[in-house]
C-alpha cells in the first residue's frame, strides 16, 4: 500500500512517499531561494531541462508561472496520464529558453 503525501504542484497527480518525489526550490538556492516544496522527480527534472536557474529565479519562481509556459503545459498534459510513481529521464533541450 502506498503512502500518498499530497499532490504535485506542477502536474496535480498524487505523490507517493519515496524516490518518485524530490524537493524543489522554486527560486533556486544559487539565486538566493530558501523556500522549497515537494514535486515529482520527473516534473523536477523536466523543469531543469527547460530552464536555467536564472530563468527560474526571474520568470518561473512559482508553480503558477511555470504552468503558463507552453512546454510545461505540453509536458503536464502528457504526464497526467501516468501513475504517481512514474519516472523517465527527460531529454535535454538543445537550447534552454
Amino acid at each position: 500500500m502506498s503512502n500518498i503525501v499530497g499532490q504535485c504542484p506542477i502536474c496535480g497527480r498524487d505523490m507517493e512517499e519515496g524516490s518518485s518525489i524530490d524537493r524543489h526550490h522554486f527560486t533556486p538556492k544559487s539565486e538566493g531561494g530558501k523556500a522549497m516544496d515537494y514535486i515529482h522527480r520527473v516534473c523536477h527534472t523536466k523543469i531543469h531541462s527547460l530552464f536555467t536557474n536564472k530563468e527560474l529565479a526571474t520568470h518561473y519562481d512559482t508553480p503558477e508561472k511555470l504552468l503558463e509556459n507552453i512546454h510545461v503545459q505540453r509536458f503536464v498534459k502528457w504526464i497526467r496520464k501516468k501513475g504517481p510513481s512514474f519516472y523517465t529521464k527527460n531529454k535535454r533541450r538543445r537550447t534552454k529558453q
